[in-house]
């Protein structure tokens, strides 16, 4: 498969968001950086996997449930992690970054961010690309690009997880957050 078409098809630009966000954990394992380079970089963090973990949610995880005998289970295993993350980096918005409390969750989040992302890479890609056509991986890869651009960028813990309720309030909380996120000067 060709670099263009991995990056096109789901499961390539899922890869390529963890490794992405694996490089940005890497930055701030390396220390070094003031507490407030601290904070805009676990902001950037908690943006991005929350624009991942919603196109996951609305795409990758129903395509499981369809097409895997045990998809059942993996999706809701999946969304059980996502759900824990999501309370990890609703406390760390909360924490200030000079705090030792901080660097802890931040810690507990890029570890089980890393177990999901082995899981997933090691478990679930393999498994759905033996069960799904290149052509459907590509439409969903478009269908991942889209609900990210439209997704929220901070936690909702409580939001649904699951179709048709989450593409119906995904975008609307999306818009709430990049507003609030203009209003506070909080970047991506």
């Amino acid at each position: 498969m060709s670099e263009a078409t991995r990056q096109r098809d789901m499961i390539g630009m899922l890869i390529d968001d963890h490794r992405s966000v694996e490089e940005a954990f890497q930055q701030f394992e390396s220390g070094g950086l003031t507490p407030e380079q601290r904070r805009n970089l676990i902001d950037h963090i908690i943006t991005e996997l929350v624009r991942h973990s919603v196109a996951e949610e609305q795409y990758l995880y129903p395509t499981a449930r369809e097409t895997l005998p045990d998809g059942n289970e993996i999706a809701d295993h999946e969304i059980s992690e996502h759900a824990e993350a999501e309370r990890t980096m609703k406390q760390l918005e909360s924490l200030d970054p000079h705090d030792e409390q901080f660097t802890n969750t931040a810690n507990e989040l890029i570890s089980s961010i890393r177990h999901h992302v082995q899981d997933e890479e090691n478990d679930l890609f393999p498994k759905l690309r033996q069960s799904c056509s290149s052509e459907r991986l590509e439409e969903l890869g478009g269908k991942i690009q889209q609900a990210k651009e439209t997704a929220p960028t901070r936690p909702h813990p409580s939001s649904p997880t699951k179709p048709p309720m989450n593409k119906i309030l995904d975008p609307g909380a999306g818009l709430v957050d990049r507003a609030r996120d203009a209003l506070t000067g909080r970047s991506h």
